[in-house]
């Protein structure tokens, strides 16, 4: 355990290092589908539903997670976090059928949960308000880094060596940050006298509509784009033919366009209030996903290339409703971020892990199942959003609530 604590810049490279474990864990794996298919002797969508177990486990990690840490501190839950994910992974390198690497994909899942949770966690300990948003898009872009290189990696050791290959890469990866993170995380959880329990934890803030509206908003949009992501394989590989080396680059199309986004949000902060910037990412959701499901329902053979520029886009507007999103959230919860944070996360990823069974449950071979899913969780998301808040006054903004 350090004494010294590091300034914000390099602890949010470090928090962001630390995020990237879960799109790691999600997109690598991805272009090696196909090839664990054919090892295991399953369908496709049964290697498919090893994604879902993922975002399931990952949603519980986080629940378990969030009060776990403004418990016993964001250093215990990351390190008890990152030591499951790294046994996880370690059973799926070494698993002799389908079904083990559901369990492991869990395991490995509940323990990044419990980890991730924490980097939000520490942003709100140490900054708020439209200082917190800033940060997260900060941290956002460092961390888009591995959506955007994961699939790149995951083809080129699948071509070394296979698929087990990517997951000893993960566990690699795992232990790395674990052991930096011993040494270079400080302690921020804020300490009070009063220790509720889990349970008045959540109570406190699902009693809050204004920040469930938040929530609804992101988990939501994350339904949306693990729609995408659990659907896109079959969509582009099998649907529109493309190869799995040219995959990877289509995929991470999506991540330079969040990218971007986030670097328009932190200067639209500048301006305007994080819900507001919210709304505007929310309305381009929706217009973008009717347009796709339109064009895709009702032309007989719909092409790629006016396809792809429709999810990137949509993808890219995650950039700006993830991180506003949770700044708006946590804003209200200074001692209880984790527990806030937890929930957002887990509603988001249990909303992700069911819009992608979605996917794979309505597959009939083309894009309408995964478009179909987007647009309803495009829809979703305002409207719940604006079902919760109608009515509250200005004093229920965030940052007027001590």
């Amino acid at each position: 355990m350090t004494a010294n604590r590091p300034d914000l810049r390099s602890l949010i490279l470090f928090l962001a290092a630390l995020t990237a474990m879960t799109p790691l864990a999600i997109d690598a794996y991805l272009p090696a589908m196909p090839d664990m298919s054919a090892f295991f002797n399953v369908s496709i969508h049964d290697t498919e539903l090893s994604l879902s177990l993922f975002l399931a486990g990952f949603a519980v990690g986080q629940i378990i997670g969030g009060p776990f840490s403004d418990h016993f501190g964001r250093r215990a839950a990351t390190g008890t976090g990152i030591s499951l994910f790294c046994l996880g992974t370690l059973g799926i390198i070494f698993s002799p059928s389908i079904e083990w690497v559901w369990a492991c994909r869990i395991i490995e899942a509940l323990g990044g949960g419990l980890a991730v949770v924490n980097s939000a966690a520490v942003i709100r300990d140490l900054s708020k308000g439209q200082e917190s948003a800033r940060h997260l898009s900060n941290m956002a872009i460092i961390m888009m880094l591995a959506p955007l290189l994961a699939p790149l990696i995951g083809m080129l050791l699948l071509h070394m060596s296979g698929w087990r290959l990517i997951f000893d890469f993960l566990l690699v990866y795992g232990l790395l940050i674990g052991s930096t993170l011993f040494f270079k995380l400080p302690e921020t959880r804020l300490i009070v006298s009063d220790r509720p329990s889990a349970f008045r934890r959540y109570k406190m803030v699902l009693s809050n509509r204004c920040a469930v509206g938040f929530i609804f908003s992101q988990c939501f949009a994350l339904g949306g784009m693990f729609a995408f992501i659990t659907g896109s394989p079959s969509v582009y590989m099998g649907y529109f033919g493309v190869s799995e080396t040219v995959y990877p680059f289509l995929f991470g199309i999506n991540v330079v366009s969040m990218m971007f986004f986030n670097r328009l949000n932190l200067r639209l902060l500048h301006q305007y209030r994080p819900q507001q910037i919210l709304s505007l990412g929310q309305a381009g959701q929706l217009l973008t996903a009717a347009v796709l499901l339109l064009y895709v329902s009702f032309v007989q053979s719909p092409s790629l290339y006016l396809v792809l520029p429709l999810i990137v886009v949509f993808i890219g507007l995650m950039g700006l409703i993830v991180s506003n999103a949770t700044s708006s959230t946590v804003e209200y919860f200074p001692t209880n971020s984790a527990t806030a944070t937890a929930l957002l996360g887990a509603a988001g990823f249990a909303t992700g892990a069911v819009s992608g069974s979605l996917v794979g449950v309505l597959g009939d071979g083309t894009a309408w199942p995964m478009s179909v899913v987007m647009f309803s969780c495009a829809l979703f998301a305002p409207l719940l959003r604006w079902l919760m808040q109608y009515g509250l006054t200005e004093e229920s903004a965030p940052g007027t609530i001590n």
